[in-house]
């Protein structure tokens, strides 16, 4: 049975049992693991959201087709969560980045002009007439080191 709340499609616990070909009580024990948080009605009727079917389906691949335990799905569940969120603090700060940058690309021109010391770039770099001097480097010395007596 399909109850719509809020726009959004909820399932019953039957329902989502014979889709999944599995038995109500392995649903209630996922929930009692915390691998699944169906939301409830007044009632206390546990309804599955498009999400929490995601979700069940991640559990079923994995305890399936790879032969995890409830344990290890926890843990992979859990890591995948926190990779997540670790890829959205990196997309977050890529965006800060760009920000920044497009920002300090505006106020550059005017970074150069209160510089400190002003000159051109060609005042920076050394050219051929202004190299050092090729001195020869100094000879070594013909006189013998001294001895150390004994």
């Amino acid at each position: 049975m399909v109850t719509k709340r809020s726009g959004k499609a909820y399932y019953m616990i039957s329902a989502v049992a014979q889709k999944y070909n599995i038995h109500p009580q392995t649903l209630r024990l996922y929930e009692r693991e915390g691998l699944l948080k169906p939301s409830r009605t007044d009632g206390n009727t546990r309804l599955y959201s498009e999400e929490d079917l995601e979700q069940l389906e991640t559990i079923l691949s994995l305890t399936r087709d790879l032969g995890v335990n409830l344990a290890g799905v926890e843990i992979i569940l859990n890591m995948r969560r926190k990779m997540e969120q670790m890829q959205n603090e990196v997309n977050e700060f890529m965006e800060y980045v760009k920000r920044e940058l497009a920002r300090g690309l505006g106020d550059w021109e005017q970074r150069l002009n209160t510089a400190l010391v002003k000159s051109a770039p060609s005042d920076l770099v050394r050219t051929s007439s202004q190299a050092p001097s090729t001195a020869s480097p100094p000879q070594p010395s013909t006189q013998e080191p001294a001895r150390k007596r004994s």
